[in-house]
């Protein structure tokens, strides 16, 4: 989700981040380390804990399961997130909104885990939401009309989301409208407040 959605920031509203003079090849080269971070590194992780017997399926259907991998999540994220804002101080300074779009989406990553304590809140709807709210809130603030459409195809998105988790029986509708409000509330926030 977070590569999703810094591609559709990168490519359809640069200005928004502060990246619309950046070239295609350094705007490539921040997704990719957006990609190996929040998606490649993660699944190795889950792999490892996986083939270790840390967690019994890669699905992380039980709560036991999804515990450990959410919150190493959130430590490689906010990784990330301290590399864009702190390590890569030209980077921050002049778009310092992508270290602060990591960082709500590390924020609902830690969110998701300590939920996963007690309740199997559906990380996928999570993330989805989070997307949809971003793209939402930068619209109704920045008026991107020319985002209206990526929105419209994001709601669909989200609902197909939910509608497979459902159809797997991976979550209850409950757990898959508390995510989505999670994400949401979370991403909305963090555009209307520090974007």
């Amino acid at each position: 989700m977070p590569t999703l959605l810094f591609g559709i920031l990168l490519y359809l509203a640069p200005s928004i981040l502060g990246v619309d003079a950046f070239s295609g090849t350094l705007r490539i080269s921040l997704l990719i380390l957006i990609f190996i971070g929040t998606f490649g590194v993660p699944s190795l992780l889950i792999y490892y804990l996986f083939r270790s017997g840390y967690v019994r399926s890669l699905q992380l259907e039980s709560l036991d399961d999804r515990r450990l991998p959410y919150f190493l999540t959130a430590i490689v994220y906010t990784g990330l997130t301290f590399l864009f804002a702190f390590r890569m101080q030209l980077l921050s300074s002049i778009a310092p909104g992508i270290a602060i779009l990591l960082g709500s989406i590390t924020l609902s990553i830690l969110l998701v885990g300590l939920i996963s304590i007690y309740w199997q809140i559906s990380a996928h709807s999570v993330g989805i939401g989070g997307v949809v709210g971003i793209v939402a809130g930068i619209i109704t603030k920045f008026g991107e009309t020319d985002l209206i459409l990526v929105l419209a195809a994001l709601i669909i998105v989200a609902g197909m989301v939910a509608s497979a988790r459902l159809q797997l029986n991976a979550h209850t509708p409950t757990q898959i409208g508390a995510g989505l409000v999670l994400g949401l509330n979370i991403s909305m926030m963090t555009v209307y407040w520090l974007i």
